[in-house]
């Protein structure tokens, strides 16, 4: 017989986890290595990060799925080294090296050129990415030697600050903080950079220290979680709401509480608003999203009447780990 195997029983969880990804872990593998942790029955993220990349990973579970897209809208806040003279094959360490260039230019060469590149700028999406095309991953293609073409996107980078730079010695790089629009690409940005420079290169290290309302100060690593105990655990978790920062927000009384949540439209002095956070009275709780129109509320995601319960209830009692025969 074989030995038994611990099998974990998954429960409703509701809640965002602000995770701080580590190095070499993909966005799924982190998120299934979470949703285990805490015996989640659905999780999902609000974007990746390469497994190059650490950083300021939100995952989402149970109710707070239902409003993942509206974080996919946020600015990102990342930091990153780029290796300067080596260009490589994916535009990061892993590639393979393509050419070996001398790095011959000024501090005030590098300053210029971080300038043009501030604002709206414009980029071809790599080749290792995760963007579709012919319902195919890019980095499909690339895996089987191919390049197809990729349509350019516009993307806006509010800040560009060079934190640390050295342009002699073996390994020049430049060390800098970009506060960009959503779909930018850093890898790119960065060997756009480097080529504008003359000498090509790749990004050695990459961390995202802000995402949206989210900083990497709030953030938990999967170590710090497993030496959790579960009420430890449910504790670090973020409500649902605060996937809706900015989000006006409107309290409606019971009878208009049971109508809203069945779908059925509301009218009030309220002034038209595309983004509105709708709250139940008493007990004070999330219903979902909607917006405002001539003084009408139209109701958006809506939470169920047992994932509000579940969630005034803070979230089942844990149960214990069962033994499974395999």
């Amino acid at each position: 017989m074989n030995a038994p195997r611990t099998r974990v029983q998954r429960r409703p969880v509701h809640g965002v986890l602000l995770l701080d990804k580590p190095l070499g872990l993909s966005s799924n593998q982190a998120l299934q290595k979470a949703k285990w942790l805490l015996r989640a029955e659905k999780a999902g993220h609000t974007g990746t990060l390469d497994p190059l990349a650490t950083g300021v990973l939100p995952l989402c579970f149970g109710a707070a799925t239902k409003f993942s897209q509206q974080h996919l809208d946020a600015d990102k806040t990342y930091e990153t080294t780029v290796r300067l003279g080596i260009q490589t094959s994916t535009a990061d360490a892993e590639g393979d090296v393509l050419s070996v260039r001398e790095v011959s230019c000024s501090a005030g060469q590098v300053v210029e050129v971080l300038d043009r590149f501030m604002g709206p700028i414009s980029q071809v999406p790599p080749m290792h990415s995760a963007l579709k095309k012919d319902g195919k991953a890019l980095y499909e293609y690339a895996r089987e030697g191919e390049t197809v073409e990729r349509l350019a996107r516009n993307v806006v980078i509010h800040d560009l600050d060079l934190l640390d730079m050295q342009l002699q010695g073996d390994a020049p790089f430049l060390r800098l903080r970009v506060r960009c629009s959503k779909g930018t690409y850093i890898r790119t940005l960065g060997e756009d950079i480097a080529e504008a420079l003359g000498c090509g290169g790749h990004l050695s290290a990459l961390r995202r220290v802000v995402t949206g309302p989210f900083a990497q100060a709030q953030c938990l690593s999967l170590v710090q979680l497993e030496a959790m105990d579960e009420n430890r655990r449910m504790s670090a978790l973020q409500p649902v709401e605060a996937l809706l920062p900015g989000y006006t927000e409107i309290v409606l009384d019971k009878d208009s509480t049971d109508r809203f949540l069945n779908g059925v439209r509301r009218h009030g002095p309220w002034v038209d608003c595309d983004q509105v956070a709708v709250y139940g009275e008493h007990p004070r709780a999330l219903l979902g999203t909607a917006s405002v129109q001539g003084g009408e509320l139209i109701p958006g995601r809506l939470l169920s009447p047992m994932e509000i319960q579940q969630i005034l209830e803070k979230s089942p009692a844990p149960e214990p780990l069962l033994a499974e025969q395999v």
